[in-house]
Protein backbone atom coordinates (compact mmCIF):
# COMPACT_ATOMS: atom_id res chain seq x y z
CA UNK A 1 0.00 0.00 0.00
CA UNK A 2 2.76 2.42 0.89
CA UNK A 3 4.41 1.84 -2.44
CA UNK A 4 1.26 2.67 -4.33
CA UNK A 5 0.75 5.87 -2.29
CA UNK A 6 4.30 6.95 -2.96
CA UNK A 7 3.92 6.09 -6.64
CA UNK A 8 0.63 7.95 -6.84
CA UNK A 9 2.15 11.04 -5.22
CA UNK A 10 5.16 10.86 -7.50
CA UNK A 11 2.81 10.55 -10.51
CA UNK A 12 0.78 13.59 -9.48
CA UNK A 13 3.96 15.58 -8.89
CA UNK A 14 5.27 14.57 -12.32
CA UNK A 15 1.99 15.68 -13.95
CA UNK A 16 2.13 19.02 -12.13
CA UNK A 17 5.72 19.62 -13.25
CA UNK A 18 4.83 18.64 -16.84
CA UNK A 19 1.82 20.98 -16.74
CA UNK A 20 3.98 23.86 -15.52
CA UNK A 21 6.50 23.18 -18.27
CA UNK A 22 3.78 23.20 -20.92
CA UNK A 23 2.31 26.48 -19.72
CA UNK A 24 5.58 28.29 -19.00
CA UNK A 25 5.68 31.55 -20.88
CA UNK A 26 1.96 31.57 -21.62
CA UNK A 27 -0.36 34.13 -20.05
CA UNK A 28 -3.70 32.79 -18.92
CA UNK A 29 -6.65 34.06 -20.90
CA UNK A 30 -8.63 36.58 -18.88
CA UNK A 31 -11.82 37.28 -20.77
CA UNK A 32 -14.20 39.73 -19.23
CA UNK A 33 -16.81 42.08 -20.54
CA UNK A 34 -17.50 45.63 -19.54
CA UNK A 35 -17.76 46.78 -15.93
CA UNK A 36 -20.57 48.93 -14.56
CA UNK A 37 -19.64 52.60 -14.70
CA UNK A 38 -20.97 55.31 -12.39
CA UNK A 39 -21.27 59.07 -12.76
CA UNK A 40 -22.42 61.51 -10.08
CA UNK A 41 -22.75 65.24 -10.65
CA UNK A 42 -24.33 67.84 -8.39
CA UNK A 43 -24.94 71.56 -8.23
CA UNK A 44 -26.01 74.06 -5.60
CA UNK A 45 -28.97 76.19 -6.59
CA UNK A 46 -29.78 79.46 -4.84
CA UNK A 47 -33.39 78.49 -4.13
CA UNK A 48 -35.28 76.50 -1.51
CA UNK A 49 -35.52 72.72 -1.90
CA UNK A 50 -39.26 72.89 -2.64
CA UNK A 51 -38.69 75.20 -5.60
CA UNK A 52 -36.01 72.92 -7.08
CA UNK A 53 -38.17 69.83 -6.51
CA UNK A 54 -41.11 71.58 -8.19
CA UNK A 55 -38.94 72.10 -11.29
CA UNK A 56 -38.00 68.40 -11.66
CA UNK A 57 -40.71 66.38 -9.88
CA UNK A 58 -42.88 65.75 -12.93
CA UNK A 59 -41.37 62.69 -14.62
CA UNK A 60 -43.35 63.57 -17.75
CA UNK A 61 -41.53 66.91 -18.16
CA UNK A 62 -37.86 67.05 -18.98
CA UNK A 63 -38.03 70.38 -20.82
CA UNK A 64 -35.27 71.71 -18.55
CA UNK A 65 -32.68 69.47 -20.24
CA UNK A 66 -31.29 71.42 -23.25
CA UNK A 67 -31.13 68.62 -25.88
CA UNK A 68 -34.78 67.64 -25.16
CA UNK A 69 -37.27 69.29 -27.53
CA UNK A 70 -40.34 67.26 -26.58
CA UNK A 71 -41.45 64.83 -23.86
CA UNK A 72 -44.42 62.48 -24.19
CA UNK A 73 -45.42 59.81 -21.74
CA UNK A 74 -48.00 57.86 -19.80
CA UNK A 75 -48.96 57.32 -16.14
CA UNK A 76 -47.55 60.57 -14.69
CA UNK A 77 -45.36 59.82 -11.67
CA UNK A 78 -46.64 56.28 -11.01
CA UNK A 79 -44.12 53.48 -10.76
CA UNK A 80 -43.91 52.02 -14.27
CA UNK A 81 -44.67 55.38 -15.92
CA UNK A 82 -42.98 55.82 -19.27
CA UNK A 83 -41.73 58.79 -21.23
CA UNK A 84 -40.13 59.34 -24.58
CA UNK A 85 -37.69 62.19 -24.97
CA UNK A 86 -37.29 63.65 -28.43
CA UNK A 87 -33.89 65.27 -28.84
CA UNK A 88 -32.60 68.01 -31.10
CA UNK A 89 -32.14 66.30 -34.46
CA UNK A 90 -35.05 63.88 -33.92
CA UNK A 91 -33.45 60.99 -32.01
CA UNK A 92 -35.53 59.53 -29.17
CA UNK A 93 -34.83 58.02 -25.77
CA UNK A 94 -37.42 55.81 -24.02
CA UNK A 95 -37.40 55.76 -20.21
CA UNK A 96 -39.33 54.13 -17.36
CA UNK A 97 -39.84 55.37 -13.78
CA UNK A 98 -39.08 52.66 -11.21
CA UNK A 99 -38.87 54.61 -7.95
CA UNK A 100 -40.66 57.80 -6.92
CA UNK A 101 -40.24 59.27 -3.43
CA UNK A 102 -41.70 62.78 -3.24
CA UNK A 103 -41.17 62.91 0.54
CA UNK A 104 -37.43 62.34 -0.12
CA UNK A 105 -37.51 64.64 -3.21
CA UNK A 106 -36.07 61.85 -5.33
CA UNK A 107 -36.93 59.59 -8.22
CA UNK A 108 -35.15 56.91 -10.25
CA UNK A 109 -35.63 55.83 -13.83
CA UNK A 110 -34.01 53.60 -16.42
CA UNK A 111 -33.52 53.90 -20.15
CA UNK A 112 -35.45 51.18 -21.94
CA UNK A 113 -34.41 52.14 -25.47
CA UNK A 114 -31.69 54.36 -26.90
CA UNK A 115 -29.42 54.20 -29.92
CA UNK A 116 -25.80 53.97 -28.70
CA UNK A 117 -24.92 56.59 -31.34
CA UNK A 118 -27.09 59.02 -29.34
CA UNK A 119 -25.89 58.02 -25.86
CA UNK A 120 -23.14 55.35 -25.81
CA UNK A 121 -24.55 53.34 -22.89
CA UNK A 122 -26.52 50.19 -22.15
CA UNK A 123 -28.38 49.10 -19.03
CA UNK A 124 -28.60 52.70 -17.80
CA UNK A 125 -30.36 53.77 -14.60
CA UNK A 126 -30.36 57.15 -12.94
CA UNK A 127 -31.55 59.02 -9.84
CA UNK A 128 -32.32 62.71 -9.30
CA UNK A 129 -32.32 63.92 -5.68
CA UNK A 130 -32.86 67.34 -4.10
CA UNK A 131 -31.31 67.90 -0.66
CA UNK A 132 -30.56 70.88 1.59
CA UNK A 133 -27.43 72.98 1.10
CA UNK A 134 -26.00 75.76 3.30
CA UNK A 135 -27.63 79.21 3.46
CA UNK A 136 -31.10 78.04 2.38
CA UNK A 137 -29.87 76.74 -0.95
CA UNK A 138 -30.68 73.37 -2.47
CA UNK A 139 -28.34 70.72 -3.81
CA UNK A 140 -29.48 68.81 -6.87
CA UNK A 141 -27.67 65.54 -7.52
CA UNK A 142 -27.92 63.42 -10.65
CA UNK A 143 -26.35 59.98 -10.34
CA UNK A 144 -26.25 57.25 -12.94
CA UNK A 145 -24.95 53.73 -13.42
CA UNK A 146 -24.57 52.03 -16.79
CA UNK A 147 -22.46 49.86 -19.05
CA UNK A 148 -20.63 51.15 -22.10
CA UNK A 149 -22.34 51.00 -25.46
CA UNK A 150 -20.28 48.04 -26.70
CA UNK A 151 -20.93 44.86 -24.71
CA UNK A 152 -17.87 42.87 -25.78
CA UNK A 153 -14.13 43.20 -25.26
CA UNK A 154 -12.10 45.71 -27.29
CA UNK A 155 -14.80 48.34 -27.89
CA UNK A 156 -14.36 51.00 -30.54
CA UNK A 157 -13.34 54.34 -28.96
CA UNK A 158 -16.80 55.89 -29.37
CA UNK A 159 -18.41 53.03 -27.38
CA UNK A 160 -15.77 52.61 -24.67
CA UNK A 161 -16.10 53.07 -20.90
CA UNK A 162 -14.48 56.50 -21.18
CA UNK A 163 -16.82 57.59 -23.99
CA UNK A 164 -19.84 56.48 -21.94
CA UNK A 165 -18.67 58.28 -18.78
CA UNK A 166 -17.79 61.43 -20.71
CA UNK A 167 -21.18 61.50 -22.47
CA UNK A 168 -23.20 60.95 -19.29
CA UNK A 169 -21.15 63.40 -17.24
CA UNK A 170 -21.48 66.05 -19.96
CA UNK A 171 -25.24 65.50 -20.17
CA UNK A 172 -25.62 65.80 -16.38
CA UNK A 173 -23.51 68.96 -16.17
CA UNK A 174 -25.41 70.58 -19.04
CA UNK A 175 -28.75 69.71 -17.47
CA UNK A 176 -27.81 70.84 -13.97
CA UNK A 177 -26.39 74.16 -15.21
CA UNK A 178 -29.50 74.80 -17.32
CA UNK A 179 -31.79 74.03 -14.39
CA UNK A 180 -29.78 76.27 -12.06
CA UNK A 181 -30.01 79.14 -14.55
CA UNK A 182 -33.74 78.59 -15.09
CA UNK A 183 -34.60 78.45 -11.37
CA UNK A 184 -32.33 81.29 -10.25
CA UNK A 185 -33.54 83.60 -13.04
CA UNK A 186 -37.17 82.83 -12.16
CA UNK A 187 -38.09 81.63 -15.65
Amino acid sequence: MRMRSGTAIAGVAALAVAGMALTAGFEPVRAHGPTRQKVRESIEINAPQDKVWAAIRNFQDMSWLPPVTKTTGEKGNEIGATRQLTLTGGATVDEELYKYEPDMMSYSYRITKVDVKVLPVTNYSSTLTVSPAPDGKAKLEWAGAFYRGYPNNDPPPELSDEAAKTAVSGLYKTGLEALKKKIESGS
